[in-house]
């Protein structure tokens, strides 16, 4: 028999093995899953973890995917670190598309490139301001910031389907909720001929490097995560918990509008009712499977990508249903709960039951 036994200290081991551990367990539930569902493993496995890399362009794809996953979750991490519960970074994604969508729909056949900036600037101050609601009832109500972001996801949705449906519709769009197609001006640059693939990877990429080096290894980045933590302990070293909780918020604001931004000028290109596409819930699954570090939520990003991929052509292939996707998603993250009790305790053999 066995029994969970307290550790002395907490196990540096498990705390990287246990995101591994996750996956191999997650994908033996998802063996598990594909053959009492009458398909075979072997090909269920193959579009979730080898179609979307074995050609430059399924890689090209998956980069797609990843991007908006990583601004989010570097967003989210800075919360998760300062003890923020910011659930509602859909909702500022949804906001930040709206606002650059905005700024998309002025440019006309005069407007020069310079407007990409303005369209990311829009993004970024839509999310910070969606985050601003939450943080001002936080701040000021002790208002619970889970059920306030949580809530403003579907307000987001709202004003979003109201301005598709009503005045940002297309008028020759025969009746589809939508806006017109942004002018090719307003585009995020794309780094290769023949790939969807965006400037927003690398603006990604750079935002890991500067959260890294902001948590890391700046005094404002030691003080955002003792604010969050143990704000008596911050207000006796000077440092300000209310400061930590606006810093925390504005900053996973802004990064989930800055993704909404590069959605919607790079691979969408227009305002529809389907720009909220999970990436603001999912992104919490790639924070804490990676670990809260810059460098592991680059791997994780590329994975719950993986899941976002493999769950489509799963539905064209395999005939599975497309809330497989959502399926692997939260088996990868109970499964890292349930692993993460192996930092804390090990399993010890207790002899026969009684």
């Amino acid at each position: 028999m066995f029994k969970l036994e307290p550790r002395p200290q907490a196990s540096k081991f498990w705390s990287y093995g246990s995101p591994l551990l996750a996956l191999v367990i997650t994908v033996l539930i998802g063996v598990a899953l594909f053959i009492a569902l009458g398909k075979d493993p072997v090909k269920g496995l193959q579009v979730f973890f080898w179609e979307p890399v074995k050609t430059p362009y399924a890689l090209g794809e998956l980069m797609v995917k990843a991007t908006p996953l990583l601004v989010i979750a570097l967003g989210l991490a800075v919360c998760f670190r300062s003890n923020v519960w910011n659930i509602g970074a859909e909702g500022q994604f949804v906001i930040g598309a709206i606002a650059a969508g905005g700024v998309a729909l002025l440019a006309d056949k005069e407007t020069g490139r310079w407007i990409v900036l303005a369209i990311l600037l829009a993004g970024v101050a839509g999310g910070m301001a969606w985050a601003g609601i939450t943080a001002l009832l936080r701040d000021r109500f002790n208002a619970s910031e889970i059920l306030v972001s949580l809530m403003l996801v579907y307000v987001a949705d709202m004003v979003l389907s109201y301005l598709v449906y009503g005045p940002w519709k297309d008028p020759g769009g025969y009746n589809f909720p939508q806006t017109r197609t942004f002018d090719a001006v307003t585009q995020i640059p794309r780094l290769m001929s023949g790939s969807r693939v965006s400037a927003g990877l690398l603006l990604a990429l750079a935002g890991a490097a500067l959260l890294w080096v902001f948590l890391f290894r700046t005094r404002a980045g030691f003080a955002q995560q003792v604010g969050g933590l143990a704000p008596a302990a911050a207000r006796y070293a000077g440092f300000s918990s209310r400061k930590a909780l606006w810093v925390a918020l504005l900053t996973s604001g802004g990064a989930a509008g800055l993704a909404g931004a590069l959605e919607v000028a790079g691979p969408i290109g227009q305002l529809t009712p389907y720009v909220p596409a999970g990436y603001g819930f999912a992104a919490i699954i790639v924070a804490f499977v990676g670990r809260l570090h810059p460098v592991g939520m680059v791997f994780s990003a590329v994975l719950m990508s993986m899941f976002y991929i493999g769950g489509e052509l799963a539905q064209s292939r395999l005939g599975l249903p497309k809330s497989i996707t959502g399926v692997f998603q939260g088996l990868l993250l109970f499964t890292l709960l349930a692993c993460d009790t192996l930092i804390a305790y090990r399993l010890k053999f207790t002899g026969r039951a009684a």
